[in-house]
């Protein structure tokens, strides 16, 4: 964690939340659960990505969708990913639509947030009956 977050006063994290990008990610998930709500389970990931760009954009949001990022070892382009959604450029989405997260999925968003250059990420399961979430900073 970054020393000037933790080093921040109490009257500043209790403005600005106990979490990285909290409110953003707050506003993240409830389009999320809108989402998940509406459609259920049992579509494609781009089903859901394309639902909660629209949801995002709804609630005034900037939304990016699949966007490109190098990945770099020994400053040298060693491959590609695209990046599910982007957030006012500051919170990436890793979805999923599978039966379980698992700690792939969790290594996976960790190695794109250090490849972005993003501090938050939230991964979320639309596979399930039961929207599942989690939040990451790097």
């Amino acid at each position: 964690m970054n020393a000037d977050r933790e080093a921040r006063a109490p009257a500043e994290q209790a403005a600005t939340g106990i979490y990285p990008e909290q409110a953003l990610t707050e506003k993240i998930l409830e389009a999320a659960f809108t989402v998940h709500n509406s459609l259920g389970a049992g579509f494609l990931e781009k089903v859901y990505a394309n639902a909660l760009a629209l949801e995002l954009r709804d609630k005034g949001l900037s939304c990016e969708q699949e966007v490109p990022l190098k990945v770099r070892y020994k400053n040298a382009v060693v491959g590609d990913y695209l990046a599910d959604l982007v957030v006012e450029r500051r919170v990436l989405l890793e979805l999923k639509a599978c039966s379980a997260l698992d700690p792939v999925h969790e290594a996976q968003i960790l190695n794109y947030l250090r490849a972005s250059g993003l501090g938050v990420g939230l991964l979320l399961n639309f596979g399930r009956p039961k929207l599942q979430y989690r939040r990451f900073v790097c």
